[in-house]
Protein backbone atom coordinates (compact mmCIF):
# COMPACT_ATOMS: atom_id res chain seq x y z
CA UNK A 1 0.00 0.00 0.00
CA UNK A 2 1.24 3.41 -0.97
CA UNK A 3 1.90 5.73 2.00
CA UNK A 4 0.85 8.85 2.41
CA UNK A 5 1.85 11.55 4.77
CA UNK A 6 -0.18 13.92 6.55
CA UNK A 7 0.13 17.02 8.66
CA UNK A 8 -1.55 16.52 11.79
CA UNK A 9 -2.72 18.83 14.43
CA UNK A 10 -3.68 17.48 18.16
CA UNK A 11 -5.77 19.43 20.17
CA UNK A 12 -5.28 17.93 23.54
CA UNK A 13 -8.10 20.22 25.76
CA UNK A 14 -10.21 23.00 24.34
CA UNK A 15 -9.81 24.94 27.82
CA UNK A 16 -8.20 28.19 27.34
CA UNK A 17 -7.11 30.89 29.88
CA UNK A 18 -7.76 33.75 28.29
CA UNK A 19 -10.74 35.36 26.22
CA UNK A 20 -9.58 37.09 23.17
CA UNK A 21 -12.02 40.10 22.04
CA UNK A 22 -11.60 37.88 18.54
CA UNK A 23 -11.61 34.40 19.18
CA UNK A 24 -13.04 32.14 16.30
CA UNK A 25 -13.81 29.65 18.73
CA UNK A 26 -16.05 31.55 21.31
CA UNK A 27 -17.83 29.23 23.52
CA UNK A 28 -15.98 26.29 22.50
CA UNK A 29 -13.32 26.86 25.08
CA UNK A 30 -14.58 24.96 27.98
CA UNK A 31 -13.30 21.76 28.25
CA UNK A 32 -11.15 21.56 31.65
CA UNK A 33 -10.59 18.15 31.85
CA UNK A 34 -6.98 16.93 30.98
CA UNK A 35 -6.82 13.48 32.36
CA UNK A 36 -5.06 10.79 29.59
CA UNK A 37 -5.19 13.30 26.85
CA UNK A 38 -2.30 11.46 25.01
CA UNK A 39 -4.03 8.73 24.66
CA UNK A 40 -6.53 10.15 21.81
CA UNK A 41 -2.95 11.12 19.95
CA UNK A 42 -1.67 7.36 20.06
CA UNK A 43 -4.58 5.68 19.27
CA UNK A 44 -4.88 7.90 16.09
CA UNK A 45 -1.23 7.63 14.84
CA UNK A 46 -1.31 3.83 15.77
CA UNK A 47 -4.86 3.77 13.80
CA UNK A 48 -3.71 5.86 10.99
CA UNK A 49 -0.06 3.87 10.41
CA UNK A 50 -2.27 0.60 9.99
CA UNK A 51 -3.17 2.04 7.08
CA UNK A 52 0.34 3.70 5.66
CA UNK A 53 -0.97 7.19 6.90
CA UNK A 54 2.01 8.77 8.36
CA UNK A 55 2.12 12.18 10.22
CA UNK A 56 5.48 13.66 8.95
CA UNK A 57 4.74 16.93 11.36
CA UNK A 58 2.50 16.80 14.53
CA UNK A 59 1.61 20.12 16.90
CA UNK A 60 -0.07 20.88 19.92
CA UNK A 61 -2.96 23.37 19.44
CA UNK A 62 -6.25 24.74 21.50
CA UNK A 63 -8.11 25.72 23.47
CA UNK A 64 -5.03 26.59 25.15
CA UNK A 65 -2.36 23.75 25.76
CA UNK A 66 -0.47 25.47 28.82
CA UNK A 67 -3.59 24.83 30.74
CA UNK A 68 -2.94 21.33 30.58
CA UNK A 69 -1.51 19.84 33.92
CA UNK A 70 2.14 19.62 33.87
CA UNK A 71 1.90 16.04 34.10
CA UNK A 72 -0.56 15.88 31.49
CA UNK A 73 1.70 18.08 29.47
CA UNK A 74 4.71 16.54 29.58
CA UNK A 75 3.28 12.93 28.75
CA UNK A 76 1.90 14.54 25.45
CA UNK A 77 5.37 15.93 24.27
CA UNK A 78 7.24 13.25 25.81
CA UNK A 79 5.20 10.81 23.40
CA UNK A 80 5.64 13.40 19.87
CA UNK A 81 9.43 13.28 21.00
CA UNK A 82 9.40 9.15 20.99
CA UNK A 83 7.66 9.33 17.83
CA UNK A 84 9.71 11.62 15.84
CA UNK A 85 12.74 9.55 17.05
CA UNK A 86 11.16 6.57 16.09
CA UNK A 87 10.33 7.56 12.63
CA UNK A 88 13.45 10.07 11.85
CA UNK A 89 14.85 7.67 9.16
CA UNK A 90 11.68 7.57 7.17
CA UNK A 91 10.82 10.83 7.85
CA UNK A 92 14.02 12.01 6.01
CA UNK A 93 14.04 8.93 3.68
CA UNK A 94 10.90 10.69 2.23
CA UNK A 95 11.71 14.41 2.11
CA UNK A 96 10.79 15.56 4.98
CA UNK A 97 12.45 17.31 7.96
CA UNK A 98 12.04 15.36 11.26
CA UNK A 99 10.92 18.22 14.03
CA UNK A 100 10.59 18.51 17.43
CA UNK A 101 7.70 18.90 19.78
CA UNK A 102 6.05 21.90 18.54
CA UNK A 103 2.76 24.07 20.84
CA UNK A 104 0.92 27.10 19.85
CA UNK A 105 0.35 29.01 22.70
CA UNK A 106 -0.89 32.45 24.35
CA UNK A 107 1.90 32.35 26.28
CA UNK A 108 0.26 33.23 29.00
CA UNK A 109 0.86 29.91 31.26
CA UNK A 110 4.27 29.26 29.36
CA UNK A 111 5.99 29.21 32.71
CA UNK A 112 3.99 26.28 34.38
CA UNK A 113 5.82 24.50 31.58
CA UNK A 114 9.26 25.17 31.07
CA UNK A 115 10.98 21.91 32.17
CA UNK A 116 8.99 19.77 29.66
CA UNK A 117 9.91 22.34 26.95
CA UNK A 118 13.69 22.17 28.24
CA UNK A 119 14.02 18.62 28.55
CA UNK A 120 12.16 17.60 25.23
CA UNK A 121 13.30 20.62 23.49
CA UNK A 122 9.92 22.18 22.53
CA UNK A 123 9.53 24.70 20.04
CA UNK A 124 6.98 27.45 21.15
CA UNK A 125 4.68 29.52 18.33
CA UNK A 126 3.23 32.08 20.65
CA UNK A 127 0.55 34.41 19.43
CA UNK A 128 0.23 38.51 20.32
CA UNK A 129 -1.33 41.76 19.15
CA UNK A 130 0.98 44.13 17.66
CA UNK A 131 0.66 47.20 18.56
CA UNK A 132 1.51 45.79 22.16
CA UNK A 133 -1.01 48.68 23.34
CA UNK A 134 -3.92 46.61 21.30
CA UNK A 135 -2.60 43.65 23.12
CA UNK A 136 -3.53 45.05 26.55
CA UNK A 137 -7.07 46.17 25.09
CA UNK A 138 -8.22 42.71 23.22
CA UNK A 139 -6.37 39.59 24.17
CA UNK A 140 -7.15 39.64 28.09
CA UNK A 141 -7.64 37.37 30.87
CA UNK A 142 -11.33 35.49 31.51
CA UNK A 143 -12.15 38.40 34.17
CA UNK A 144 -10.88 41.11 31.78
CA UNK A 145 -7.33 40.68 33.25
CA UNK A 146 -4.17 42.53 31.86
CA UNK A 147 -2.01 39.96 29.91
CA UNK A 148 0.65 41.54 28.15
CA UNK A 149 2.84 42.08 31.39
CA UNK A 150 2.75 38.48 32.31
CA UNK A 151 3.41 37.27 28.72
CA UNK A 152 6.85 39.10 28.23
CA UNK A 153 7.74 37.79 31.60
CA UNK A 154 7.05 34.29 30.28
CA UNK A 155 9.45 35.22 27.05
CA UNK A 156 12.27 36.09 29.53
CA UNK A 157 12.01 33.24 30.40
CA UNK A 158 13.06 31.47 27.22
CA UNK A 159 15.97 33.38 26.84
CA UNK A 160 18.80 30.91 28.60
CA UNK A 161 16.32 28.22 26.47
CA UNK A 162 18.13 27.05 23.24
CA UNK A 163 14.81 26.13 21.55
CA UNK A 164 13.05 27.55 18.83
CA UNK A 165 10.73 30.49 19.64
CA UNK A 166 8.59 32.66 17.65
CA UNK A 167 5.87 34.56 17.72
CA UNK A 168 2.73 36.11 15.33
CA UNK A 169 0.39 38.96 15.40
CA UNK A 170 -3.14 39.04 13.58
CA UNK A 171 -3.60 41.68 12.00
CA UNK A 172 -7.42 43.94 11.55
CA UNK A 173 -8.20 47.64 10.58
CA UNK A 174 -8.23 48.57 13.93
CA UNK A 175 -4.72 47.44 14.08
CA UNK A 176 -3.66 48.70 11.58
CA UNK A 177 -4.24 51.96 12.30
CA UNK A 178 -1.23 52.35 14.58
CA UNK A 179 1.32 51.11 12.01
CA UNK A 180 3.67 53.48 13.41
CA UNK A 181 3.36 51.91 16.78
CA UNK A 182 3.27 48.20 14.95
CA UNK A 183 6.97 49.42 13.66
CA UNK A 184 8.41 50.19 16.80
CA UNK A 185 6.84 47.23 18.91
CA UNK A 186 8.83 45.24 16.19
CA UNK A 187 12.05 46.86 17.08
CA UNK A 188 11.28 46.67 20.64
CA UNK A 189 10.79 43.10 20.98
CA UNK A 190 13.98 42.21 18.47
CA UNK A 191 16.00 44.45 20.48
CA UNK A 192 14.46 43.88 23.89
CA UNK A 193 13.30 40.36 24.17
CA UNK A 194 15.43 37.00 23.41
CA UNK A 195 13.10 36.68 20.17
CA UNK A 196 14.59 37.19 17.03
CA UNK A 197 11.93 38.81 14.85
CA UNK A 198 13.09 37.52 11.52
CA UNK A 199 11.15 34.37 12.78
CA UNK A 200 7.80 36.58 12.84
CA UNK A 201 4.54 35.77 10.93
CA UNK A 202 2.29 38.21 10.26
CA UNK A 203 -1.36 36.64 9.68
CA UNK A 204 -4.51 38.44 8.46
CA UNK A 205 -7.88 38.84 10.34
CA UNK A 206 -11.14 37.55 8.40
CA UNK A 207 -14.88 36.86 9.76
CA UNK A 208 -17.69 38.71 11.30
CA UNK A 209 -16.80 40.25 14.79
CA UNK A 210 -15.99 43.10 16.84
CA UNK A 211 -12.85 43.84 15.00
CA UNK A 212 -12.87 44.72 11.35
CA UNK A 213 -11.13 42.85 8.46
CA UNK A 214 -8.55 44.26 6.25
CA UNK A 215 -9.55 45.29 2.35
CA UNK A 216 -7.05 43.78 -0.18
CA UNK A 217 -5.94 47.67 -0.12
CA UNK A 218 -5.53 47.64 3.58
CA UNK A 219 -3.03 44.70 3.16
CA UNK A 220 -1.14 45.99 0.26
CA UNK A 221 -0.66 48.68 2.44
CA UNK A 222 0.89 46.52 5.50
CA UNK A 223 2.79 45.08 3.03
CA UNK A 224 4.53 48.23 1.44
CA UNK A 225 4.76 49.91 4.74
CA UNK A 226 6.67 47.07 5.78
CA UNK A 227 8.88 46.97 3.16
CA UNK A 228 9.39 51.02 3.69
CA UNK A 229 10.20 50.27 7.21
CA UNK A 230 12.30 47.30 7.27
CA UNK A 231 14.31 46.63 3.69
CA UNK A 232 17.60 46.70 4.18
CA UNK A 233 18.56 46.16 8.03
CA UNK A 234 18.76 43.70 10.24
CA UNK A 235 15.13 42.83 9.84
CA UNK A 236 15.29 41.85 6.30
CA UNK A 237 15.62 38.26 6.11
CA UNK A 238 12.73 38.02 8.01
CA UNK A 239 10.71 40.46 5.71
CA UNK A 240 11.78 38.62 2.74
CA UNK A 241 10.75 35.32 4.19
CA UNK A 242 9.07 34.42 7.64
CA UNK A 243 6.39 37.63 7.67
CA UNK A 244 4.31 36.99 5.21
CA UNK A 245 5.55 33.27 4.43
CA UNK A 246 1.73 31.52 4.96
CA UNK A 247 0.64 33.48 1.74
CA UNK A 248 3.11 32.15 0.10
CA UNK A 249 3.51 28.20 -1.57
CA UNK A 250 4.23 25.46 0.61
CA UNK A 251 1.51 26.42 3.08
CA UNK A 252 -2.27 24.95 3.41
CA UNK A 253 -3.66 27.13 1.19
CA UNK A 254 -0.99 25.95 -1.56
CA UNK A 255 -3.24 22.86 -2.05
CA UNK A 256 -5.58 22.75 -4.65
CA UNK A 257 -7.30 20.23 -1.54
CA UNK A 258 -5.95 20.68 1.88
CA UNK A 259 -7.85 17.44 2.88
CA UNK A 260 -5.26 15.83 1.30
CA UNK A 261 -3.19 16.61 3.89
CA UNK A 262 -4.02 18.58 6.61
CA UNK A 263 -6.21 17.29 9.95
CA UNK A 264 -6.75 18.42 13.29
CA UNK A 265 -7.97 15.73 15.95
CA UNK A 266 -9.77 16.96 19.17
CA UNK A 267 -9.14 14.58 22.16
CA UNK A 268 -12.42 13.48 21.85
CA UNK A 269 -11.38 11.82 18.31
CA UNK A 270 -13.34 13.93 16.14
CA UNK A 271 -11.52 15.12 13.34
CA UNK A 272 -12.01 18.67 11.51
CA UNK A 273 -10.09 20.05 8.84
CA UNK A 274 -7.97 22.50 10.73
CA UNK A 275 -8.15 25.15 13.82
CA UNK A 276 -10.37 27.35 11.81
CA UNK A 277 -12.92 24.52 11.00
CA UNK A 278 -13.15 23.41 14.20
CA UNK A 279 -16.72 22.75 15.40
CA UNK A 280 -18.03 23.28 11.98
CA UNK A 281 -19.80 20.46 10.14
CA UNK A 282 -18.73 20.84 6.64
CA UNK A 283 -15.32 20.76 7.80
CA UNK A 284 -15.76 17.71 10.33
CA UNK A 285 -14.16 14.37 8.94
CA UNK A 286 -15.30 11.64 11.34
CA UNK A 287 -13.86 10.31 14.09
CA UNK A 288 -11.32 8.08 14.58
CA UNK A 289 -12.82 5.77 17.21
CA UNK A 290 -16.09 5.17 15.46
CA UNK A 291 -14.92 5.43 11.89
CA UNK A 292 -12.42 4.03 8.97
CA UNK A 293 -9.16 5.95 7.96
CA UNK A 294 -10.22 5.41 4.85
CA UNK A 295 -13.95 7.12 5.40
CA UNK A 296 -12.28 9.97 7.02
CA UNK A 297 -9.62 10.62 4.11
CA UNK A 298 -12.48 10.10 1.84
CA UNK A 299 -14.53 12.73 3.55
CA UNK A 300 -11.86 14.98 3.89
CA UNK A 301 -11.46 15.30 -0.34
CA UNK A 302 -15.23 15.05 -0.65
CA UNK A 303 -15.98 17.93 1.66
CA UNK A 304 -13.54 20.36 1.20
CA UNK A 305 -13.63 19.81 -2.94
CA UNK A 306 -17.62 20.61 -1.91
CA UNK A 307 -16.95 23.85 -0.19
CA UNK A 308 -14.33 25.30 -2.91
CA UNK A 309 -16.74 24.17 -6.27
CA UNK A 310 -19.99 25.63 -3.89
CA UNK A 311 -18.29 29.29 -3.65
CA UNK A 312 -18.05 29.27 -7.71
CA UNK A 313 -14.98 30.50 -9.85
CA UNK A 314 -14.61 34.03 -10.67
CA UNK A 315 -13.16 34.88 -14.34
CA UNK A 316 -10.37 36.77 -12.77
CA UNK A 317 -9.09 33.92 -11.11
CA UNK A 318 -9.01 32.18 -14.49
CA UNK A 319 -6.82 34.67 -16.09
CA UNK A 320 -4.15 34.93 -13.17
CA UNK A 321 -1.28 33.81 -13.74
CA UNK A 322 -0.43 33.41 -10.17
CA UNK A 323 -3.52 30.71 -9.23
CA UNK A 324 -0.76 27.68 -9.16
CA UNK A 325 0.23 29.77 -6.46
CA UNK A 326 -2.82 30.52 -4.39
CA UNK A 327 -5.33 27.60 -5.45
CA UNK A 328 -8.11 30.75 -4.55
CA UNK A 329 -6.70 30.25 -0.82
CA UNK A 330 -8.52 29.23 2.44
CA UNK A 331 -12.11 27.41 1.81
CA UNK A 332 -12.96 28.00 5.11
CA UNK A 333 -12.65 31.64 4.80
CA UNK A 334 -14.39 31.63 1.34
CA UNK A 335 -17.21 29.78 2.99
CA UNK A 336 -17.06 32.61 5.71
CA UNK A 337 -16.98 35.59 3.70
CA UNK A 338 -19.50 33.96 0.52
CA UNK A 339 -16.28 35.13 -1.86
CA UNK A 340 -14.74 32.57 -4.73
CA UNK A 341 -11.05 34.29 -4.03
CA UNK A 342 -8.81 34.34 -1.72
CA UNK A 343 -9.21 36.76 0.82
CA UNK A 344 -5.63 37.73 0.73
CA UNK A 345 -5.82 37.69 -3.36
CA UNK A 346 -3.82 41.54 -3.33
CA UNK A 347 -1.54 40.86 -0.77
CA UNK A 348 -0.19 37.23 -2.14
CA UNK A 349 -0.06 38.78 -6.00
CA UNK A 350 2.26 41.60 -4.38
CA UNK A 351 4.16 39.11 -2.57
CA UNK A 352 4.51 36.65 -5.74
CA UNK A 353 5.69 39.72 -7.72
CA UNK A 354 8.24 40.91 -5.06
CA UNK A 355 9.83 37.30 -5.20
CA UNK A 356 9.91 37.15 -8.58
CA UNK A 357 7.43 34.26 -9.15
CA UNK A 358 6.49 33.32 -12.55
CA UNK A 359 3.32 33.76 -13.72
CA UNK A 360 2.26 30.17 -15.38
CA UNK A 361 -1.21 30.75 -16.42
CA UNK A 362 -0.94 27.48 -18.59
CA UNK A 363 -1.44 25.66 -15.52
CA UNK A 364 -4.79 26.84 -14.40
CA UNK A 365 -6.05 23.87 -16.36
CA UNK A 366 -4.80 21.49 -14.52
CA UNK A 367 -5.99 22.91 -11.28
CA UNK A 368 -9.28 23.91 -13.13
CA UNK A 369 -9.78 19.66 -14.40
CA UNK A 370 -9.86 18.37 -10.90
CA UNK A 371 -11.81 21.88 -9.15
CA UNK A 372 -14.42 22.98 -11.68
CA UNK A 373 -13.91 20.24 -14.08
CA UNK A 374 -16.70 21.88 -16.04
CA UNK A 375 -14.66 25.25 -16.98
CA UNK A 376 -11.73 23.62 -17.55
CA UNK A 377 -11.41 23.75 -21.59
CA UNK A 378 -12.33 27.59 -21.19
CA UNK A 379 -8.71 28.14 -19.37
CA UNK A 380 -6.74 25.60 -22.02
CA UNK A 381 -3.39 27.04 -23.01
CA UNK A 382 -1.45 24.70 -25.61
CA UNK A 383 2.02 24.19 -24.54
CA UNK A 384 4.31 26.54 -25.78
CA UNK A 385 6.12 25.36 -29.07
CA UNK A 386 8.53 28.26 -28.85
CA UNK A 387 10.33 28.67 -25.21
CA UNK A 388 12.53 30.73 -24.69
CA UNK A 389 11.52 33.84 -27.11
CA UNK A 390 8.70 36.61 -25.74
CA UNK A 391 4.86 35.23 -25.73
CA UNK A 392 2.42 37.17 -28.24
CA UNK A 393 1.06 38.87 -24.77
CA UNK A 394 4.44 39.84 -23.37
CA UNK A 395 4.88 41.40 -27.46
CA UNK A 396 1.68 42.92 -27.06
CA UNK A 397 2.01 44.84 -23.52
CA UNK A 398 5.34 45.90 -24.69
CA UNK A 399 3.72 47.81 -27.89
CA UNK A 400 0.57 50.51 -27.56
CA UNK A 401 0.11 50.45 -30.95
CA UNK A 402 0.01 46.26 -30.73
CA UNK A 403 -2.27 46.67 -28.01
CA UNK A 404 -5.04 48.62 -30.26
CA UNK A 405 -4.95 45.75 -32.85
CA UNK A 406 -5.54 43.02 -29.93
CA UNK A 407 -8.03 45.21 -28.27
CA UNK A 408 -10.74 42.55 -26.34
CA UNK A 409 -13.05 45.37 -25.99
CA UNK A 410 -13.29 47.07 -29.81
CA UNK A 411 -15.86 44.73 -31.69
CA UNK A 412 -18.92 43.87 -30.08
CA UNK A 413 -21.27 41.01 -31.84
CA UNK A 414 -24.76 40.68 -31.34
CA UNK A 415 -26.87 37.60 -32.28
CA UNK A 416 -31.04 37.90 -32.23
CA UNK A 417 -30.01 40.31 -28.48
CA UNK A 418 -27.29 37.91 -27.41
CA UNK A 419 -23.93 40.50 -27.22
CA UNK A 420 -20.49 38.69 -27.64
CA UNK A 421 -17.26 40.67 -27.10
CA UNK A 422 -14.91 39.70 -29.75
CA UNK A 423 -11.58 38.53 -28.93
CA UNK A 424 -8.84 37.65 -31.26
CA UNK A 425 -8.27 33.51 -31.57
CA UNK A 426 -5.01 33.66 -30.27
CA UNK A 427 -5.61 35.25 -27.20
CA UNK A 428 -8.79 33.12 -26.22
CA UNK A 429 -8.30 30.23 -23.79
CA UNK A 430 -11.15 28.13 -25.52
CA UNK A 431 -12.64 28.32 -28.88
CA UNK A 432 -16.13 30.51 -28.84
CA UNK A 433 -18.70 29.53 -30.76
CA UNK A 434 -22.51 31.23 -32.15
CA UNK A 435 -25.44 29.14 -34.07
CA UNK A 436 -27.11 31.29 -36.81
CA UNK A 437 -29.71 30.57 -39.47
CA UNK A 438 -31.00 32.56 -42.26
CA UNK A 439 -33.05 34.15 -39.94
CA UNK A 440 -30.58 35.56 -37.09
CA UNK A 441 -30.78 38.89 -36.61
CA UNK A 442 -26.77 39.65 -37.02
CA UNK A 443 -25.37 43.00 -35.55
CA UNK A 444 -21.61 44.19 -35.21
CA UNK A 445 -20.65 47.23 -32.77
CA UNK A 446 -17.41 48.72 -33.24
CA UNK A 447 -16.27 51.43 -30.89
CA UNK A 448 -15.84 55.00 -32.27
CA UNK A 449 -12.62 55.38 -31.62
CA UNK A 450 -11.37 51.99 -33.27
CA UNK A 451 -12.10 53.39 -36.21
CA UNK A 452 -9.13 56.31 -35.17
CA UNK A 453 -6.48 54.25 -34.18
CA UNK A 454 -3.52 54.08 -36.66
CA UNK A 455 -5.13 55.58 -39.07
CA UNK A 456 -3.39 58.35 -41.19
CA UNK A 457 -6.01 59.73 -42.32
CA UNK A 458 -9.35 58.48 -40.48
CA UNK A 459 -11.63 59.59 -43.79
CA UNK A 460 -10.06 56.62 -45.43
CA UNK A 461 -9.82 53.84 -43.20
CA UNK A 462 -12.58 50.89 -43.19
CA UNK A 463 -14.29 48.37 -41.09
CA UNK A 464 -12.25 45.19 -42.08
CA UNK A 465 -14.30 42.26 -42.57
CA UNK A 466 -13.23 38.47 -43.65
CA UNK A 467 -15.01 35.25 -43.87
CA UNK A 468 -13.18 32.01 -44.00
CA UNK A 469 -15.68 29.11 -44.21
CA UNK A 470 -15.01 25.52 -42.52
CA UNK A 471 -13.81 23.79 -45.79
CA UNK A 472 -10.23 23.94 -46.36
CA UNK A 473 -7.53 24.29 -48.63
CA UNK A 474 -3.81 24.14 -49.02
CA UNK A 475 -1.94 27.34 -49.59
CA UNK A 476 1.46 28.86 -50.54
CA UNK A 477 4.89 27.54 -50.92
CA UNK A 478 4.70 25.35 -47.88
CA UNK A 479 1.46 23.77 -48.41
CA UNK A 480 -0.15 24.66 -45.29
CA UNK A 481 -3.54 23.70 -44.64
CA UNK A 482 -5.84 26.80 -43.82
CA UNK A 483 -9.25 27.80 -44.15
CA UNK A 484 -10.35 28.56 -47.38
CA UNK A 485 -11.38 32.47 -47.66
CA UNK A 486 -14.69 33.31 -48.61
CA UNK A 487 -14.89 37.01 -49.01
CA UNK A 488 -13.64 40.27 -47.38
CA UNK A 489 -15.77 43.66 -47.36
CA UNK A 490 -14.37 46.73 -46.41
CA UNK A 491 -16.37 49.50 -44.88
CA UNK A 492 -15.52 52.98 -45.15
CA UNK A 493 -15.81 55.17 -42.14
CA UNK A 494 -18.45 57.98 -43.60
CA UNK A 495 -20.72 55.16 -44.34
CA UNK A 496 -19.84 53.43 -41.20
CA UNK A 497 -20.74 56.44 -39.51
CA UNK A 498 -24.15 57.10 -41.31
CA UNK A 499 -25.95 54.27 -39.37
CA UNK A 500 -28.27 54.40 -36.46
CA UNK A 501 -26.91 52.64 -33.45
CA UNK A 502 -28.68 52.26 -29.71
CA UNK A 503 -25.36 51.87 -28.09
CA UNK A 504 -23.32 55.11 -26.98
CA UNK A 505 -19.78 55.46 -28.19
CA UNK A 506 -19.94 52.66 -30.82
CA UNK A 507 -20.95 52.36 -34.44
CA UNK A 508 -23.74 49.72 -35.38
CA UNK A 509 -23.29 47.41 -38.15
CA UNK A 510 -26.38 45.42 -39.66
CA UNK A 511 -24.75 42.05 -40.82
CA UNK A 512 -27.58 39.39 -41.37
CA UNK A 513 -27.94 40.15 -45.27
CA UNK A 514 -24.03 40.28 -45.79
CA UNK A 515 -23.91 36.88 -44.37
CA UNK A 516 -26.98 35.50 -45.92
CA UNK A 517 -25.10 36.01 -49.44
CA UNK A 518 -22.83 33.62 -48.57
CA UNK A 519 -25.69 30.75 -46.82
CA UNK A 520 -25.04 28.50 -49.46
CA UNK A 521 -21.11 28.76 -50.17
CA UNK A 522 -20.80 28.22 -46.11
CA UNK A 523 -20.51 23.91 -44.89
CA UNK A 524 -22.90 23.06 -41.81
CA UNK A 525 -21.01 20.97 -40.43
CA UNK A 526 -18.39 22.81 -39.56
CA UNK A 527 -17.68 25.95 -38.04
CA UNK A 528 -16.48 29.18 -40.18
CA UNK A 529 -14.77 31.87 -38.96
CA UNK A 530 -15.51 35.41 -39.27
CA UNK A 531 -13.07 38.14 -38.42
CA UNK A 532 -13.73 41.59 -37.73
CA UNK A 533 -10.47 44.64 -37.72
CA UNK A 534 -9.80 47.79 -39.72
CA UNK A 535 -7.62 48.59 -42.57
CA UNK A 536 -5.26 50.80 -40.22
CA UNK A 537 -5.11 47.83 -37.86
CA UNK A 538 -4.56 45.25 -40.15
CA UNK A 539 -1.97 47.07 -41.86
CA UNK A 540 0.57 47.63 -38.61
CA UNK A 541 -0.01 44.14 -37.75
CA UNK A 542 1.35 43.09 -40.97
CA UNK A 543 4.08 45.66 -40.65
CA UNK A 544 4.62 44.28 -37.46
CA UNK A 545 5.26 40.67 -38.60
CA UNK A 546 7.92 41.72 -41.23
CA UNK A 547 9.97 43.77 -38.70
CA UNK A 548 9.81 41.50 -35.77
CA UNK A 549 10.79 37.68 -36.00
CA UNK A 550 9.18 37.06 -32.48
CA UNK A 551 6.19 38.17 -33.61
CA UNK A 552 6.13 37.01 -36.87
CA UNK A 553 6.50 33.33 -35.25
CA UNK A 554 3.61 33.98 -32.29
CA UNK A 555 1.34 35.86 -34.58
CA UNK A 556 1.38 33.17 -37.91
CA UNK A 557 -2.14 32.74 -38.15
CA UNK A 558 -4.53 35.77 -38.04
CA UNK A 559 -4.82 37.10 -35.38
CA UNK A 560 -7.83 39.70 -35.66
CA UNK A 561 -10.86 39.34 -33.35
CA UNK A 562 -13.24 36.80 -33.98
CA UNK A 563 -15.93 34.67 -33.64
CA UNK A 564 -16.60 31.18 -34.86
CA UNK A 565 -20.32 29.52 -36.02
CA UNK A 566 -22.52 27.25 -37.19
CA UNK A 567 -24.53 27.67 -40.08
CA UNK A 568 -28.30 25.65 -39.03
CA UNK A 569 -30.70 24.85 -41.58
CA UNK A 570 -33.95 25.37 -40.37
CA UNK A 571 -36.09 25.29 -43.51
CA UNK A 572 -37.60 21.81 -43.09
CA UNK A 573 -38.69 23.14 -39.74
CA UNK A 574 -40.42 26.03 -41.01
CA UNK A 575 -42.23 23.25 -43.70
CA UNK A 576 -43.74 21.47 -40.73
CA UNK A 577 -40.76 18.52 -41.04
Amino acid sequence: MQQKFIHLLYVPTMNCNMACRYCYLGENTVDHNDTACVDTLRFAVEKFRQENVIPFNLSLHGGEVTTLSPQAFRSIVEYIDGYYRENASLLRESGFTVGRPHIKTNLFSLDRHLDAIRDFQVSVSGSLDLPLSLHRAYRVTKGGGDTLHKILENVELLREIPNKKKVSATIFKEHLKHIDEIIGDIWYLHKSTCLDMNDFNFMVGFGEGMLTPLTHEDQVFLFDKMQEAFAGTELEKGLSGAWFAEFTKGYCSNCDVCGDRFFLLERNGDIYSCVRGQHHPDFFYGNIYRDSVADILAAAQKKIMAVHRAAGFKEECGKCGYLYLCKTGCPFVKKSNGDSMSYTCRLQQRIYEKNSEPPRPEENYRYLLRMHPQLAERYYIAPDPYPGIPTLEQLIAADERLQKVYDPDAFILDVDGQRVPLVSQLRKGARQFVFLTKFTTVRLYVRKDVMLALADYPVNNTLMLQLLSGDTVVYGDEQREKQAHVMTHHVYLPTLSRGASDMDGFYCMDLTGLLNLYYNALPQDKPNNLFVTTTALREYHYAKHKNNGFYHIRALNLPFQNIEFYYVNCDGLLDGQ
